[in-house]
């Protein structure tokens, strides 16, 4: 017993010092094998939609790291399949693993004589976020002792990553608090005597007799106006008024206020994560953005669409297009903020343009709710 409360404590420090989800799984797993003796192990985090992800490895054979280890991230095994269906609840011997049979079968290298493994569902409560899998060359069976060990190392690591999503959420609402300030702030002070500004130009236009002096007074209003247009535009971007309402009615009515007339088609169901959607939102803008300044066109063409783990979004217009070659780097500053965007969602960025043919920005980026 004082074995594995030693194990337990251990365990315990490095999932409380973490803030870092992907990290703190990696040093926990090594940990776990380290005091066990147990020679392999790898954590699935898994989402409502039966979506997974490898998160953590150890030692794996390598028949099972061929290709960037594309064994395990692709396809489905006996353990998904319980774990999705409701039959996986607690610490689980697995007769034998899918993937190191399929490996066999494809000889897709040595398996140092993995065959089986035990399963653990993560777990805090009654909310599940993936599967502890862990074995050892030629062990075939896990005994209770073992078994209750692991669930109560799962039970931490599940209790862990709720904690470390609560504290990205607090984040987000956080810095999204800030950015309303921010956005009331520009609007309360910056906006009004831009607006201020503009109205005296035009009187003193209007009051002044002398040629050289209206047309100054003209200029001055002229860029106090783009300089409003600019800002509301700033303030959008900090404060997207009508996401609540969903990605579709906001990303409309900010084309609207450019003076585009956006054509939306939606396929599939879009229940998004925030950050993505807050993502494809920012992604939009830009996208907008460049159209109202180069494209010569006011129709823009939105399509979005859901499906199972990944969505999909498009944007297009028929405008005067640009040279655009994928093989050469990005031509502004803008097309390359919305791909690095695009990248930090683990998602895909293609972007097609021509003189005379417009331009088409497609953009697909995997729903998955353990990266909220």
């Amino acid at each position: 017993m004082g074995t594995e409360l030693r194990i337990l404590k251990e365990i315990a420090e490095l999932l409380n010092e973490g803030t870092d989800l992907f990290e703190v799984l990696s040093e926990v797993l090594k940990k776990l094998l380290q005091v066990t003796g147990i020679e392999t192990g790898w954590i699935f985090l898994i989402d409502q939609n039966g979506t997974f992800e490898l998160a953590a490895m150890e030692k794996l054979p390598p028949a099972l790291k061929i290709a960037g280890c594309m064994p395990m991230k692709n396809g489905t095994c006996w353990c998904l399949n319980k774990y999705n269906d409701g039959r996986l609840e607690k610490a689980t011997n697995i007769m034998e693993c899918k993937r190191l049979e399929d490996a066999v079968y494809n000889e897709w290298g040595e398996t140092n004589n993995l065959t089986h493994h035990a399963t653990v569902p993560l777990r805090a409560g009654n909310e599940k976020f993936g599967l502890l899998n862990v074995g050892s060359p030629n062990k075939t069976y896990f005994n209770e002792g073992e078994l209750a060990l692991l669930e109560a190392v799962a039970f931490q690591i599940g209790t862990a990553i709720k904690r470390i999503y609560l504290t990205q959420r607090e984040q987000e609402t956080a810095l999204t608090a800030e950015r309303n300030r921010l956005a009331r702030d520009l609007h309360d002070s910056v906006n009004q005597l831009l607006f201020s500004l503009s109205l005296t130009a035009r009187a003193g236009m209007k009051m002044s007799t002398d040629k050289q002096m209206r047309e100054t007074f003209n200029d001055i209003q002229d860029m106090a106006q783009e300089a409003l247009g600019e800002m509301r535009a700033l303030i959008w971007q900090l404060r997207p008024r009508g996401l609540e309402k969903g990605l579709t009615s906001a990303l409309k009515n900010y084309g609207r206020m450019l003076g585009l007339m956006v054509k939306a088609n939606v396929n599939g169901v879009l229940t998004l994560p925030y950050k993505v959607e807050e993502g494809l939102w920012r992604i939009a803008q830009e996208a907008f953005n460049n159209c109202k300044k180069h494209s010569e066109q006011q129709l823009v063409k939105l399509t979005l669409i859901g499906e199972k783990g990944k969505v999909t979004m498009i944007i297009s217009d028929d405008g005067k297009g640009f040279n655009y070659e994928e093989t050469k780097p990005m031509m502004s500053l803008g097309l390359k903020s919305m791909k690095e965007r695009v990248e930090q969602l683990n998602g895909s960025f293609q972007l097609k343009s021509e003189l005379g043919k417009g331009t088409r920005m497609t953009v697909i980026i995997p729903v998955n709710e353990v990266k909220k």
